[in-house]
């Protein structure tokens, strides 16, 4: 039997062409093919993208996008996102996409795979769209023309604008998986400017720690994987499916939760080694989202990592007030403290400044081109944000405590973002 042409199982040897799939896609079927633990699932390619591009008569506005002054992208970006995400499917790609999903195990994750995503220069992370605990059809469906829609919205023109990008020389792939039933979650980057391993990871789904919204266990190993230390993080709420209703829901972890390791030593070494793995099977140093269930870890995600050396502050530093928190792993910068405690406030953010403010998620990432570095009270280093940051060189300290109430507006500031230590002078 032939196989639609629109869908790719990640277990099909063409899944690891990330032209077709995606880099996200294509990294985590060739994770699964080398025998590593993955959710499975399949891949709705390029060509389903091209083909409701077409189906839609989309297709020459998509292509005057590029000549276009700003005025004319910013109106054609607004009619080619509204066309894919209210706009029924071509009969021919509806049928094949249906077929794969009454095929699929539920609640299920559908997720972006751009073709510019997850790249060694370009991880896009948290640019995109991502929905969890999805069963009904229409949800699906809605889900789907949101992933294909969020190549054209204002913060991912912008974020491809800064990689000489734009949406119409590219397409989206969206990728489609059983969600695991997580008990503990988190990120891991193979390699730090320090020489070791690093692990972060809360309860529940990983989605808190990618939004920057708690602050995450963070463990750290040696290449050989021996756990050199385990730091408590504050993981106050967890988000979890919210079966049968859709979707996922927050909940509150329990006061001896909020502290309490989500790894233990042995299985901190157990995920290392499958850190190691991933790194050796992509052939670079990489940075994973896993999540582990009753019957153990899985990968989830692999993308390039950009590792760069310690830098050596300024001994001028180190006799002023200071406060730790977790890394983004890149640079050492100082500046003009900006403390942020709305979005509104941060016209306000100059040139070199540095960024201080409580959660510090992926929408902030327009900002990123501009400041010296960023403090914030949540997150962690596998953050979507703290990957932008280090793609940036931007020194990033993340998880310091009240870092808003201590840190004076105007302040002169150095953060190091591989020691995970700012500090401060009037």
């Amino acid at each position: 039997m032939t196989r639609p042409r629109f869908i790719v199982p990640l277990s099909d040897p063409a899944a690891a062409d990330a032209e077709r799939v995606g880099p996200k896609a294509a990294n985590l079927a060739r994770l699964a093919q080398a025998g590593l633990p993955t959710p499975g699932g399949f891949c709705i390619n390029a060509a389903a993208y091209h083909r409701q591009i077409h189906h839609l008569g989309i297709a020459d506005a998509v292509h005057a996008y590029a000549d276009a002054d700003q005025t004319i992208q910013r109106r054609l970006s607004v009619e080619i996102r509204l066309a894919l995400y209210q706009s029924e499917l071509a009969l021919d790609l509806r049928t094949a996409i249906l077929a794969a999903w009454s095929e699929q195990q539920k609640p299920a994750a559908v997720r972006s795979s751009a073709l510019i995503e997850d790249r060694t220069d370009s991880s896009f992370a948290g640019q995109f769209e991502s929905f969890l605990g999805l069963a009904d059809d229409g949800e699906f469906f809605t889900a789907l023309r949101a992933c294909w829609a969020a190549l054209w919205t204002t913060n991912a023109r912008r974020s491809m604008a800064q990689h000489g990008l734009d949406p119409s020389g590219t397409a989206m792939a969206v990728l489609v998986q059983p969600l695991v039933a997580a008990q503990a979650s988190g990120g891991g980057l193979s390699e730090t400017a320090e020489g070791h391993m690093l692990i972060s990871a809360t309860w529940g789904l990983g989605s808190t720690i990618a939004q920057g919204e708690v602050v995450p266990d963070r463990i750290v190993l040696s290449r050989h994987g021996f756990v050199r230390s385990n730091q408590a993080g504050r993981k106050n709420h967890r988000e979890s499916c919210a079966h049968g209703g859709g979707g996922t829901a927050a909940q509150a972890v329990p006061d001896d939760l909020t502290r309490a390791p989500c790894l233990s030593a042995g299985q901190a070494t157990a995920l290392g080694r499958l850190l190691r793995k991933a790194e050796t099977v992509l052939g670079m140093p990489v940075e994973i989202e896993w999540a582990r269930d009753n019957d153990g870890f899985k990968l989830l995600q692999a993308r390039p990592l950009r590792v760069q050396a310690a830098a050596v502050p300024d001994e001028i530093w180190r006799d002023h007030p200071g406060l730790n928190g977790h890394p983004a792993g890149i640079g050492w910068g100082s500046g003009r403290a900006v403390v942020v405690n709305c979005e509104c406030e941060l016209s306000r953010v100059a040139p070199g400044d540095i960024l201080v403010t409580r959660v510090a998620g992926p929408a902030l990432a327009h900002i990123l081109p501009r400041v010296g570095g960023v403090v914030a009270e949540l997150g962690g280093s596998t953050s979507h944000l703290a990957s932008l940051a280090r793609e940036r060189g931007i020194p990033m300290v993340l998880g310091v405590l009240d870092a808003t109430a201590h840190i004076p507006d105007g302040a002169q500031v150095a953060v190091d973002g591989v020691a995970g230590i700012v500090r401060w002078r009037a």
